[in-house]
């Protein structure tokens, strides 16, 4: 994969989270991820085509996704539900179209799908290439939370 690929989705992740939800995550070392399993309770997960191909996801702790999305909302929410499970689809598109209108100033062309939330403890994600992804793990104060990148070059 690509490493000019990882920096948009930091940047474009911290100024979603920090924008929408008032939480300041705390980036910290990229890892490859060589299985499918996901690394927190509810997963955004969206195909990039165009100049490159591939998926991203946004996978967060039910504790970290909680607070944000009361946040969001500027309501308490204890638990996943509905509106956690729009939100995260919602957060996983900004953070897709903010990475990608970055890349868009490298000279890459890219088009998004219409997200897709997947949740349960040790639930998958398949990449569309179906190779390794770069994690990018995220730590708040109320739980972490990571974004799971894998795009062809």
């Amino acid at each position: 994969m690509d490493v000019r690929f990882v920096n948009p989705f930091l940047e474009a992740t911290v100024e979603v989270i920090q924008t929408m939800a008032f939480i300041e995550p705390v980036a910290g070392k990229p890892f490859l991820k060589g299985d499918n399993v996901a690394q927190g309770d509810i997963s955004g997960i969206i195909g990039i085509t165009g100049s490159t191909t591939g998926s991203v996801a946004l996978s967060f702790s039910e504790s970290c996704i909680v607070k944000i999305v009361s946040n969001m909302l500027g309501e308490e929410i204890t638990s996943l539900n509905g509106e956690i499970k729009d939100a995260v689809g919602e957060l996983t598109n900004m953070v897709s179209g903010g990475a990608r209108r970055r890349l868009e100033q490298e000279g890459f062309n890219l088009k998004a799908a219409i997200p897709t939330v997947v949740y349960g403890k040790s639930h998958c994600i398949a990449h569309v290439l179906g190779g390794p992804s770069i994690i990018i793990p995220f730590k708040t104060d109320y739980g972490s939370f990571v974004a799971d990148v894998c795009l062809g070059g």
